[in-house]
């Protein structure tokens, strides 16, 4: 494709294909993404064969990711038609260097005819195809433009020559046409050098993979093709070698670099029962790792997806321009043709008539147009991606430059999300249970949870020595508690809040749970049910610690002028006292919400905030129950934890994601989505800039054909080198 008139041709041909919902075409990275009707009754491969079909109908060539991949991996591709135009223009163009030192003399027109005529035809061969083509569907594109304006150039002179008397030199064109389609071949090549720079981020995430895995069996270990891996292998890892899956570590211990997933470059000590991700690099221990995913299920794939997702989504801001595009050749053609009969009709004949319509034709193509957007978008989101953002969708870079409100989730976000059991008081009376055993209970209860406070649990029951019986009949109320049996004894463990909801009553309790919360302790609450009520039996104090850095990365945000808002499930007190210690102030604080009540929230932020200046509003959070949040907010921030833990579910509910649990990470991700957006509009200023200035200019005749051929393909450049600026971008 070269311009924004083809993405138009080629999205329309998709469209027409029957149960196709959406196509979206990214002229950048030459990428369709097609939504299908989940009830169009065809298997994968006839939709593939029925979609490649409609690409080459509409005059393209449709290609498989791998032959891109190999085409891509060819820095010199495509050079030779460029190197042969360069060659056969150059005696067309050395009288006109000549002339600069007093020297005139023109090859013979024989000569001119027969180095022009190939380029023309041969070189120039793709574009009267692809026009064809265009014709042929009733739309245009630059191709239309470059061939009808090259082919008026090349008909003059053979007209001038048939028609010139014996003997006499008569100035002819062929030199304009030839090196008019050199140039653009020279634009397109330097042009799709830049966009391979643009997908730099995608091609290094895949070749994080390796080829092969060692694995451990029965028989000793060997290796296999890491596609061959299964859940449940065992995979030794050697010092200073790549990880090939997802998995937990069952021997060894080592320093494993991180760097390529998260940005972190400081390597993490894996342990057993610690996770490993495919793609990172072992240090200098020996691991075997049992596998937990593979191939598109693992966190590597994950990311690239979410890369090339984003980079083949449209951004709200290129609608607008494909929109102008769709109207763009059909009114330069018209333009050609009023500047074409406005130089006829003023006397200056037919032939500098036709040089300045080429010209028009020539200037106006609208390929730094197609790429403005796309070519940032792609650059923008590859070095977000180096550095450990991860941006779901084009729409979201482009919403977060408009963030005026950041709403925090505390555990796990602002806070370490490891609290620590700091107290549990049993109550006292007729039937009391001793502290050991309140603790198997809420432990046992709390088996197979991944909260953080089931987990604080867990490790203060493993501490003490504590056999823990498997629950039954587990019921999770979302950001409450849970219910269940233990060793035959129906349970609560949540909220007091919830508990007393539940008909749970204990005065004392309350006044002894007031002052622990006064203190910052999070506060659970265990009962038993003993006939028909439910009767209390321990309160369980929590503690957590805020994030390293966390004060001063609010600080910045606060700098740049932001509303920061804090939404948390924790009860009033121990909210308010983490939000002193992070700076936050008490009105910024919004405790005792639970899921659904945090959606609530970011509507009710969304309504408050000021619609002419930084109208929307952000949501930071982690894990499962931040999920509804995440999508409810203008932007959604998900902080992924490679511990797991939810991390799958938020990255896919929020629009970017952090790789590392660092609230810095924020401000740097609403950066790049700034200078992203300002690339996006300088792109194109210019672009547009370049057509209003270029269009008058080569129709009142001061710019020649050749000019304005290389005024076209340094258009594209230009746009294209603006964007990858963004790749110097840094945190």
């Amino acid at each position: 494709m070269t311009c924004s008139a083809c993405v138009s041709r080629v999205e329309r041909a998709l469209q027409r294909v029957p149960g196709v919902v959406q196509a979206s075409i990214n002229l950048a990275s030459e990428s369709a993404r097609v939504t299908w009707s989940p009830t169009a009754p065809e298997e994968a491969d006839s939709r593939e064969a029925k979609l490649r079909r409609a690409v080459r109908d509409a005059g393209y060539e449709p290609l498989a990711p791998a032959q891109q991949e190999a085409l891509q991996a060819k820095p010199w591709q495509g050079m030779a038609p460029v190197a042969w135009g360069l060659l056969l223009c150059a005696p067309l163009v050395l009288p006109m260097v000549t002339s600069l030192w007093g020297s005139h003399w023109m090859l013979p027109a024989l000569w001119q005819f027969l180095l022009a005529t190939p380029v023309q035809f041969i070189l120039g061969a793709r574009f009267y195809k692809a026009a064809w083509h265009a014709m042929r569907q009733g739309s245009g594109t630059m191709d239309l433009l470059v061939s009808l304006g090259t082919t008026a150039g090349w008909a003059l002179s053979v007209w001038l020559w048939y028609t010139s008397p014996p003997g006499q030199m008569t100035p002819l064109y062929f030199e304009g046409s030839a090196v008019v389609i050199t140039l653009v071949l020279l634009g397109k090549w330097l042009e799709g050098r830049a966009k391979r720079q643009t997908t730099e981020a995608i091609r290094g995430l895949q070749a994080l993979r390796p080829l092969t895995a060692r694995i451990v069996t029965a028989q000793g270990e060997h290796n296999i093709p890491v596609a061959e891996l299964l859940i449940g292998d065992h995979v030794v890892v050697l010092a200073g070698e790549r990880i090939p899956a997802d998995g937990v570590v069952t021997e060894g211990r080592s320093q494993v670099n991180e760097a390529m997933l998260t940005g972190e470059p400081l390597p993490v000590l894996k342990n057993q029962r610690d996770p490993v991700r495919g793609g990172t690099l072992n240090g200098e221990g020996r691991l075997v790792f049992q596998v937990s995913a593979t191939g598109a299920a693992s966190l590597l794939s994950q990311i690239i997806r979410l890369v090339e997702d984003a980079q083949a989504a449209k951004a709200p801001i290129q609608r607008l321009v494909d929109q102008v595009s769709a109207i763009f050749v059909p009114v330069v053609l018209l333009l050609s043709a009023l500047t074409a009969l406005a130089w006829w009709l003023s006397g200056h004949g037919l032939e500098p008539a036709l040089i300045h319509a080429v010209a028009v034709l020539v200037i106006a193509c609208p390929c730094a147009l197609g790429l403005a957007t796309p070519a940032a978008i792609m650059a923008g989101t590859g070095v977000a991606a180096k550095h450990g953002i991860l941006i779901k969708d084009a729409q979201a870079l482009e919403r977060a430059h408009w963030v005026g409100t950041v709403a925090f989730d505390k555990t796990g976000t602002l806070t370490m999300g490891r609290p620590r059991l700091l107290s549990l008081a049993c109550l006292e009376g007729v039937n009391a249970m001793t502290s050991l055993q309140c603790l198997g209970l809420a432990a046992g209860l709390q088996c197979g949870s991944e909260h953080p406070l089931a987990t604080a649990v867990k490790d203060a029951a493993e501490t003490a020595n504590i056999s823990v019986s498997t629950p039954q009949n587990v019921v999770v109320h979302m950001g409450q508690g849970l219910q269940g049996t233990v060793d035959g004894r129906q349970v609560l463990l949540g909220s007091l809040p919830w508990l007393q909801a539940m008909g749970v009553s204990a005065p004392s309790f309350n006044d002894q749970a007031v002052a622990l919360q006064s203190q910052g302790a999070t506060v659970s609450c265990l009962a038993e049910r003993v006939g028909q009520e439910w009767v209390p039996r321990a309160l369980l104090a929590f503690g957590d610690e805020p994030k390293p850095g966390v004060a001063q990365a609010l600080q910045s945000l606060r700098d740049r002028g932001l509303r920061l808002v804090l939404i948390s499930g924790d009860n009033e007190g121990a909210a308010q006292h983490m939000a002193r210690r992070l700076g936050l102030r008490p009105d910024e604080v919004h405790a005792d919400v639970l899921p659904g009540g945090k959606v609530a929230w970011i509507q009710r932020l969304q309504a408050q905030a000021c619609p002419t200046s930084r109208p929307a509003v952000a949501f930071v959070g982690d894990g499962i129950n931040d999920a509804p949040a995440l999508a409810a907010a203008d932007v959604g921030m998900a902080m992924a934890d490679l511990r797991g833990g939810g991390t799958d579910v938020a990255m896919n509910a929020a629009g970017m994601t952090l790789m590392r649990g660092e609230v810095a990470l924020v401000a740097a991700a609403l950066d790049i989505s700034e200078q992203t957006v300002v690339k996006i509009r300088q792109n194109l200023f210019w672009a547009f800039a370049y057509n209003a200035a270029g269009i008058p200019l080569a129709a009142l005749g001061y710019l020649s054909p050749v000019v304005a051929g290389a005024a076209m393909a340094l258009s594209s450049v230009s746009v294209m080198a603006n964007a990858l600026w963004l790749k110097r971008w840094k945190p």
